[in-house]
């Protein structure tokens, strides 16, 4: 592959320090990790106010396929994930420092025109709505440009916002053993709960990039899953951080400790689906800088993010609200969590009435630029969240009138699904 990416919007080029052979296990690069520990070797070494390309894997590592069966992501093995590029490291950066990343662009590659969305099992990861959708699901999306749409979803098709979602620096000492002191206490209080409260480190599947042997094995044994956000950035899936966007990362080793990679070709807040956005085969753009002691300076706890001057511009939208009262009627206090669900429910079930499956219906949340807010969060007992639905992506007309919902599809085309075995 050349070296000089073209997009509709740059021409540019830059050294591609990282190269990915999706026809190959991740494991057999020295280049990629998927997991988060302070004696990972730093793979390449940049200096302040260089800009490179980075090739990245799919989040699961191309254990996904382009078909229509869905037991793939029923069956996937989740202590792979997430496939990381790097740690790159930064000359000059230290503990203390800020590193500034500018995400100069950002691509699906070249030979991957194509992406999933998937929901979990139950019981093998499960997701944000999994007691109304318990079963494995796919939905296969095919790029055309910045535009993206799938043969099991029909009738939409909408501009991508594509981001990493899963971007930060490698822990030190201190902090990997205060995330897993704290991770393992809370996971503690119910552990036999599916999904798990937490997942703890394990070594199945840890591949720890140029580390090898003993050394290898006991990294392995205590460092981080890539699962949730934390410090050091990670997997925040912030669907702005897209083309133009600048990342502020707490540095806590020397060079930093770069990595990146989970791409998304677009997403709605929250990845709701879990197994979020439009998952993809990558390249990302980026070009690196430092703010010397810039976590005392600003008092960064962290990562900050200036978003992408760039979106997809949609102009009407169908606002549904959720409350912190659950299906069942039962009243939580001020839970947002509970009242984004309630959210992304009334709007699966409207869309229903126009002939989206409940599958297709959550398949779009997760995948569309819908909007997540926090409306409302004083007013006790109920916390207010809102989820924006853009219905210019959808082909008829969604808004209600007085002559009631048209019926768009006739059910003959849905999203795969794989039951439990």
């Amino acid at each position: 592959m050349p070296d000089t990416y073209q997009t509709p919007m740059a021409s540019y080029s830059a050294d591609t320090l990282i190269r990915v052979d999706l026809d190959e296990s991740p494991h057999t690069n020295e280049k990629i990790h998927n997991r988060w520990h302070p004696d990972i070797p730093i793979v390449e070494w940049v200096d302040a106010g260089d800009d490179f390309i980075v090739e990245a894997y799919d989040w699961t590592g191309s254990q996904i396929a382009n078909n229509d069966d869905a037991a793939d992501v029923r069956d996937v093995e989740l202590p792979q994930v997430h496939y990381l590029s790097g740690p790159i490291g930064v000359r000059g950066a230290q503990p203390g420092d800020l590193l500034v990343v500018e995400l100069l662009d950002v691509g699906p590659l070249d030979r991957s025109q194509w992406g999933f969305n998937g929901v979990f099992s139950k019981n093998n990861g499960g997701g944000f709505l999994q007691e109304q959708f318990p079963t494995a699901q796919k939905s296969i999306w095919d790029f055309k440009g910045m535009f993206t749409s799938s043969r099991h979803v029909p009738g939409v098709r909408y501009a991508g916002l594509i981001h990493p979602g899963l971007i930060g620096t490698l822990p030190d000492r201190k902090m990997l053993d205060a995330w897993n002191t704290r991770e393992k206490a809370l996971f503690d209080t119910n552990p036999t709960r599916v999904p798990a409260l937490a997942e703890l480190p394990n070594t199945q599947a840890a591949h720890m990039g140029k580390m090898t042997g003993e050394a290898r094995d006991a990294a392995a044994a205590e460092a981080a899953r890539t699962l949730p956000p934390r410090e050091n950035g990670g997997n925040c899936d912030i669907k702005d951080l897209s083309r133009g966007s600048v990342c502020y990362f707490p540095c806590y080793v020397e060079g930093g400790g770069l990595s990146m990679g989970d791409t998304h070709f677009s997403q709605g807040d929250g990845e709701i689906t879990f197994c979020g956005g439009i998952e993809m085969a990558s390249w990302l753009h980026v070009k690196v800088s430092i703010i010397k002691d810039g976590i005392a300076k600003y008092g960064v706890k962290n990562p900050m993010f200036k978003p992408s001057p760039i979106t997809p511009k949609y102009d009407d939208y169908l606002i549904f609200e959720g409350i912190s009262v659950d299906e069942d009627d039962n009243q939580h206090y001020v839970d947002m969590t509970e009242a984004y669900r309630q959210a992304c429910l009334n709007a699966i079930n409207y869309m229903t009435k126009f002939g989206y499956s409940r599958e297709q219906g959550l398949a779009i949340l997760g995948t569309a630029p819908v909007q997540g807010h926090v409306s409302g969060i004083v007013d006790y007992p109920n916390a207010c969240a809102t989820l924006w639905l853009p219905t210019d992506i959808f082909e008829g007309d969604l808004m209600p009138g007085p002559d009631g919902p048209t019926k768009y599809l006739d059910g003959s085309i849905d999203i795969p699904t794989a039951p439990d075995l």
